[in-house]
């Protein structure tokens, strides 16, 4: 299956009720549920109930004014509807007794869901995006601790420092991390907020 990457032109299109796009839109992100979806519920008319539900509540939001602000992040947007619409039907479900003669379909698949598999790539690169703007200590030191689990001992030798000092490194470079991604989601939140 071939990723898409959404750009504003897509989006506005999308808004402004282009066939084609709102046929691509559909039958993508159909596909991408179906995937997610077969392997957390047994009932074909269970996925379907939740993909149409998924869908209602997006389209609903694209007509809202400030629903969708970043077209790049509209992957993670539609699995978080599909998270909660999944929620919903999971607590739905367990109110309702099960007939006893009901027939029970395939059982659900346990592979990994691909749109679990786009939501953390969009997650990585955000902690890219992060990482590129730290001083290059603090880069340095949470790629080598973070991403390429290297020894902590390793690492202070690396940085010619102690094991406690380390840990004050880290605090900072994590600070600074942090504070970095919190400027991002205020500037998205009111770039989004400004139209």
């Amino acid at each position: 299956m071939q990723f898409e990457n959404f750009d504003n032109s897509y989006l506005q299109r999308l808004r402004a009720g282009d066939f084609r796009i709102q046929e691509h839109f559909v039958k993508y992100f159909s596909e991408l549920m179906q995937l997610k979806l077969r392997s957390r519920l047994s009932s074909a008319q269970a996925i379907e109930d939740v993909r149409q539900e998924t869908f209602v509540r997006v389209f609903a939001a694209l007509n809202n004014e400030g629903g969708i602000r970043q077209p790049e992040r509209l992957g993670a947007f539609v699995n978080s509807i599909c998270n909660n619409v999944l929620m919903e039907q999971y607590r739905s479900s367990s109110r309702d007794l099960p007939l006893e003669d009901e027939e029970k379909e395939d059982p659900p698949d346990r592979s990994i869901a691909v749109l679990d598999i786009v939501i953390m790539k969009e997650q990585q690169d955000t902690v890219r995006e992060i990482l590129e703007k730290l001083p290059e200590k603090d880069r340095r030191i949470l790629t080598a601790i973070f991403i390429e689990e290297e020894d902590k001992d390793k690492v202070c030798q690396d940085f010619n420092v102690s094991r406690d000092y380390l840990r004050v490194l880290l605090h900072r470079a994590k600070q600074e991390f942090k504070s970095i991604y919190l400027k991002s989601l205020q500037a998205g939140a009111s770039a989004g907020s400004g139209r």
